[in-house]
């Protein structure tokens, strides 16, 4: 595949504050290291700055891992089967419910929930000295309460021994037990700018790489130069609880974040699936409307249209299609590329065809076809139009 992204530029890379939803940006970033994407700056808030950490340290296989085996307890002083219970509803009873207030009311007496536990990842996971010799230039956002003010800081320059601070007092979430730092109190940086964006635009940088993961915060008003680039890679789908540290929700976020990042890094079609994209629109038209004239006649039936024969294939095209792109929700700007690889996505859908691999058109009907013999569907349907219809309800599967 030939890459969208200008491999001769050096980007900035802005990771946006979310906790636990954190991981998609490391599979974001894996997919921007392996295409040679150079990265000349980060800039985080929160989890968004531990990320940023892993990053300029370069080490991709302790971040990957660090997600892959998160827990709510290297995070919180909590006890994770609880806290596991507490995220699955169909375990949440009345009783679960008055245990966890107990709990609740037990840590704010004790001045908020106890993230020692944030600490100790930190010092485990962060080599300071990689951090100051990286070509990368960091940037951790947080909030100042003793000095009221907004900082961004340039961790490079901080005193020896207190980046590792600096990143958990990006990280102090409100109901977090929040400890002086150097004498000074501070408030999770997503608190006034939980995508920092304005911090690396401030220091001259021309092409902008934002990794999305919309965490609970503010999102300050940014002016974009004339001549700036930006670059947005976000999840399509829910990503979970800002607090929900789970091992495999993680795993599965990672893998998202990856191949969100592939659609953009090489121009990757479909909202579903990841389809490389070769045709011509006239090869989508074509496809739209070979099928069969008798299938064509039941599609319009369903939508009680039809009546003439001698219309048919006109009612079709100029009635049909655009009421089927409303159903799929694709917009005014709808065409015909769109409209088939919106359809082939939704028949995949229903037939729970794997989701996270790049896929050329072929191969992805080839999977269709594969699986529509497996369920003894009749083949008949060469455009699978009539089983999208038996499918308008379905809903986006959390894969």
């Amino acid at each position: 595949m030939e890459t969208k992204l200008d491999l001769t530029k050096e980007y900035g890379l802005v990771l946006e504050g979310g906790g636990a939803k954190g991981a998609y940006q490391i599979g974001a970033w894996k997919a921007l290291r392996e295409a040679g994407v150079r990265i000349k700056g980060v800039s985080g808030t929160s989890v968004g700055a531990l990320n940023g950490a892993l990053i300029c340290m370069d080490d991709l296989e302790r971040a990957e891992n660090l997600w892959a085996n998160i827990s709510y307890s290297q995070v919180m002083d909590v006890d994770d089967e609880l806290m596991k219970k507490l995220f699955d509803k169909t375990q949440m009873t009345g009783e679960l419910w008055r245990e966890t207030m107990k709990e609740v009311f037990r840590m704010m007496g004790d001045g908020g929930m106890d993230i020692g536990p944030l600490r100790h990842l930190i010092e485990e996971n962060v080599d300071e000295k990689l951090i100051r010799e990286s070509p990368v230039q960091f940037y951790c956002s947080t909030y100042s309460i003793t000095d009221r003010r907004e900082l961004n800081v340039d961790m490079k320059t901080v005193p020896e021994g207190q980046m590792k601070d600096m990143l958990l007092a990006s990280a102090y979430l409100p109901g977090f037990k929040n400890t002086k730092l150097h004498g000074k109190t501070y408030v999770d940086g997503g608190a006034t700018n939980v995508l920092p964006m304005d911090v690396l635009l401030e220091q001259g940088y021309q092409d902008l790489i934002l990794l999305r993961i919309f965490g609970v915060g503010r999102e300050k008003r940014v002016s974009i130069p004339e001549g700036v680039t930006v670059i947005e890679i976000a999840p399509q789908v829910n990503l979970g609880n800002t607090l929900q540290f789970d091992a495999g929700k993680s795993r599965r976020n990672m893998k998202m974040g990856y191949f969100d990042a592939l659609r953009v890094i090489y121009g990757l079609q479909g909202k579903i699936y990841y389809i490389e994209q070769t045709q011509e629109e006239c090869y989508y038209l074509k496809q739209l409307i070979q099928t069969e004239p008798r299938i064509r006649k039941e599609l319009l039936e369903a939508y009680e249209l039809g009546g003439d024969p001698e219309q048919e294939l006109r009612e079709f095209m100029e009635v049909f299609l655009p009421l089927l792109a409303s159903e799929l929700k694709l917009g005014r700007e709808w065409n015909y590329s769109s409209l088939y690889l919106a359809v082939l996505e939704n028949v995949a859908r229903a037939l729970k065809i794997p989701r996270y691999r790049v896929y050329t058109v072929p191969e992805l009907l080839g999977e269709i076809g594969s699986r529509i013999r497996e369920k003894g569907i009749p083949e008949e349907f060469p455009d699978y139009g009539k089983l999208i219809l038996e499918k308008r309800d379905l809903k986006e599967e959390d894969e």
